[in-house]
């Protein structure tokens, strides 16, 4: 973080102080959450949660060197006393992009692929100079600023994941960040039942490309219609992406391995070069043409792309993680998150990894699709069958819909399988498996069925389901 006596944090947040011995302490970073990643210098930001309430850790985070707690009420300690504590944190991010110098920010969304996007970029964008992107899916009112206040006087490039969960959402984030470029990958189903359809979905990620400025680069995704109509909402420049001909940058002869990594030509103004990535599924394509895009507009020449995106691993787990294990099963634990887009492009890689084997699709739940919920469950299910899996086992009654899909694809000769809950879908599977088997985990976060993968690995034991789903 770019230091700041306690004083000034208070002016950029609206804070009143209390118990602050020294204003004048400096808060040097990081800022953080949990007490336990507090450090001498530290600022610890006090949030509700579901289980416990931050403020009862506040004298532990002073206790090991933080200058102060960001919080609601006093804590027995050197607080900054403010009435919402996430706002606060997006106040100081500002404050912080305020005093920086030389910083680019380059902002990425869309529906799906936000997250593999932005590890892809970050690992191009590094080569370029000193960068700040997020840990994990930090894109929301809390993750963004804290991946805000990570920067430093160094730093050269910020890469900001932003997501939404209704209009307006983007907009803020832009607020507290100003992008400079600004990549909008797809607009799906992801959160369509808090939207209200597509239409309004694409509304407000092409938030991201009005919040640009007119010296700024939108970089929007040509195979996607709703996308590439955003171009009408920027005053930025406006630079596509895709397979599309008509495309800036684009990708062709595109092919995948006999693991689903895919290999193409990536072709741009300025030449071509070829890329092998590392990353299973051909759907990861979009989000490296995206990130190619990206560190293009930044200067970088198509060779050096070309084999920074060779070269880039996964950065984020649970998105197409591939574990092998020693009688050649494969399991693939794809269950960070589940909207229909993402499931039937991890079902496509499942089918191109299993070609000459067998296949088993564990699926739950994909939450906020709204009225549309059964018929796209079912939707999944037929896509499932049609992929000619050996087997779907469907976990939990919110899933169940996938079962009349895929029962009504007459051709599909699998076994179908219902069951309560991940500790019964890891008995299943196991009763199942096969030498040379390949088993694809995928179902909304709040499900939890990354423990399905994790028990079949042997990271973690069988799930306790007595402890319920995560919500």
């Amino acid at each position: 973080m770019i230091p700041l006596p306690i004083a000034q944090v208070a002016e950029a947040t609206g804070a009143r102080l209390a118990d602050v011995p020294d204003p004048g302490a400096v808060v040097t970073g990081p800022v953080v959450i949990d007490s336990r990643e507090a450090r001498p210098g530290s600022l610890f930001a006090a949030l509700p949660g579901t289980r416990t309430d931050g403020h009862e850790f506040g004298r532990a985070a002073l206790a090991a060197g933080a200058v102060a707690v960001l919080a609601t009420r006093p804590v027995g300690g050197p607080a900054l006393i403010v009435p919402d504590v996430p706002a606060a944190l997006g106040k100081l991010a500002r404050a912080v992009i305020d005093r920086a110098t030389g910083l680019i920010v380059i902002g990425i969304t869309g529906s799906a692929g936000k997250t593999t996007t932005k590890d892809l970029a970050a690992q191009l964008i590094e080569m370029l100079g000193p960068t700040v992107a997020p840990r994990d899916s930090f894109n929301n009112e809390i993750g963004h600023p804290l991946t805000v206040l990570k920067i430093t006087a160094q730093t050269r490039y910020l890469i900001s994941e932003l997501a939404a969960r209704g209009p307006g959402h983007i907009t803020e984030l832009c607020h507290i960040a100003p992008p400079r470029l600004g990549a909008v990958l797809c607009v799906g189903h992801a959160h369509a039942g808090e939207f209200g359809g597509l239409d309004r979905i694409a509304a407000a990620k092409g938030e991201l490309p009005a919040a640009l400025p007119a010296d700024g680069v939108a970089v929007l995704n040509a195979d996607d219609h709703r996308v590439a109509a955003m171009a009408a909402r920027t005053r930025a420049r406006v630079v596509t992406f895709g397979r599309s001909p008509a495309a800036d940058v684009r990708a062709t002869g595109v092919g995948t391995d006999s693991l689903g990594r895919a290999h193409f030509t990536l072709e741009a103004p300025d030449g071509s070069a070829p890329v092998r990535l590392q990353l299973h599924g051909e759907h990861h394509v979009s989000n490296a043409l995206a990130a190619a895009t990206l560190a293009g507009q930044l200067g970088m020449a198509v060779a050096d792309i070309a084999a920074g995106l060779t070269s880039a691993v996964a950065r984020s787990r649970w998105r197409m993680e591939v574990t092998q294990l020693g009688d050649g099963v494969t399991i693939i634990n794809d269950a960070y998150n589940a909207n229909p887009d993402t499931v039937r492009a991890a079902i496509a890689a499942l089918a191109t990894m299993a070609s000459g084997r067998r296949g088993f699709a564990v699926l739950g739940h994909m939450t906020e699709l709204g009225d549309d919920a059964g018929r796209l469950h079912e939707e999944i299910g037929a896509a499932a069958a049609r992929a000619g899996l050996a087997g779907l086992i469907v976990v939990g009654e919110e899933a169940a819909p996938m079962l009349a899909g895929a029962k009504a694809v007459p051709a599909w000769r699998g076994e179908l399988l219902a069951v309560p809950d991940a500790a019964a879908a890891v008995r299943a599977v196991r009763d199942r498996l096969r030498p040379g088997d390949v088993v694809l985990v995928k179902a909304s976060h709040s499900i939890g069925l990354e423990r399905v993968a994790l028990a079949l690995t042997g990271e973690r034991p069988l799930p306790d389901e007595r402890e319920g789903p995560r919500r």
